[in-house]
């Protein structure tokens, strides 16, 4: 082995991030390999690669035994003895086998091997890079698409957004700047499978994390969330410290907060809710927009009675059911919604909990600054 060998073992340790214990491992397997193809040998051998000085030495292996039956893997015990005296049955005997032009074919024969094991070395440590990541969002750039994914180079990996993953709806440009979701990675023989999502509720989460400080401080926790990307999404939000508004805390100051992920989803509309343990007031809040007269819930079918006024009955369904369907998902309870009048019909209202719902009104009213409108809901009533 070269000095100029020696020099790229430490340019490879430096620019690949690759031990070199690992480098010079490969080196041994394949000058093993070249050395028995090239020579046609089929004995047990080593080679000792020597940092210092670059030099390489091929020792045949034998197993000292009794008697002896494949002499290229064994040697009898008198035999070796006369080597050296020390030798007992079960030892491993080693004499230098290197051959005179060995060091011209080893470098011909390995190099295709040793740049696979490299290759592999470089392929686990992405791997593990970004396995850690995954549950996390990246940033990347679109580079091409096909009929089924749309690939974005992440720097060293290129990540693939199946269109099962994709908002619909959304358009994807050849080297635009995205933000994407790590859902799965994967090992496979091409190196790392990195699989992101734009439809996933983590990426929601990251971004609120990313945006709302009380958040990524624990002060505020996200206890769920309920999405259809491109469209809309419920998120519950919990303050640990009474004095702290967490919807106030996610809405931001005049909306700036909410409206960052928004137009970072390219205008999905996002509501944030208050969490409560109490199934009557998260139902509640979960409807929201619309305003809630009375729950009922049953705790065995897990399954809730909704009644609203009568002109916010629309409101409180939302457009082909959405706004129930996603209040639904964020609680984790059935919601059967019913107007006021259909309710005194059916005599189930007014109930107990109706007066708790209106003092709960009443109290969240401080809640909200009047003086920030948003326009997100003027379409659920058509």
């Amino acid at each position: 082995m070269s000095s100029d060998l020696l020099d790229a073992l430490t340019a490879l340790e430096q620019q690949k991030g690759i031990s070199r214990e690992v480098l010079v491992e490969a080196i041994e397997a394949a000058l093993v390999t070249a050395y028995k193809r090239n020579f046609n040998q089929a004995q047990n051998v080593r080679v000792d690669l020597n940092l210092e000085n670059g030099s390489m030495i091929v020792y045949s292996r034998k197993d000292v035994v009794e008697e002896v039956e494949d002499d290229r893997l064994q040697i009898a015990v008198e035999d070796a003895k006369e080597i050296n005296p020390a030798y007992e049955v079960g030892d491993v005997l080693e004499q230098e086998v290197t051959p005179r032009n060995f060091g011209r074919i080893a470098a011909q024969t390995a190099k295709q091997v040793v740049t696979q094991r490299v290759r592999e070395a470089e392929r686990g440590l992405i791997f593990e890079e970004f396995v850690d990541r995954t549950d996390d969002i990246v940033n990347g750039i679109i580079e091409r698409q096909d009929a089924r994914n749309i690939y974005i180079s992440l720097g060293k990996v290129e990540a693939a957004l199946p269109v099962n993953e994709q908002i619909q709806g959304e358009v994807y440009k050849p080297q635009q700047r995205i933000r994407v979701y790590i859902t799965k990675v994967e090992r496979t023989t091409r190196g790392p499978q990195v699989i992101v999502s734009r439809t996933h509720p983590g990426l929601l989460r990251r971004l609120f994390e990313m945006e709302v400080p009380e958040i990524y401080e624990g002060i505020v926790e996200i206890k769920s969330i309920a999405r259809e990307a491109g469209d809309r999404s419920k998120i519950s939000v919990y303050a640990h410290n009474e004095e702290v508004d967490a919807v106030g805390a996610c809405v931001g100051a005049k909306g700036a907060r909410v409206q960052t992920i928004v137009n970072e989803l390219n205008g999905e509309k996002i509501d944030i809710v208050e969490w409560s343990e109490d199934p009557v007031v998260f139902v509640a809040n979960a409807l929201s927009p619309s305003k809630v007269l009375d729950v009922q819930v049953n705790e065995e079918e897990k399954s809730t009675t909704v009644v609203v006024p009568d002109y916010q009955l629309s409101l409180a369904i939302g457009k082909r059911g959405q706004n129930a369907r996603l209040a639904a998902k964020l609680t984790g309870w059935k919601i059967d919604i019913k107007s006021e009048t259909d309710a005194r019909e059916l005599g189930i209202y007014p109930s107990e909990s109706s007066r708790f719902i209106q003092e709960q009104d009443n109290d969240n009213d401080s809640l909200y600054d009047e003086d920030i409108e948003y326009d997100l809901y003027q379409d659920d009533e058509e």
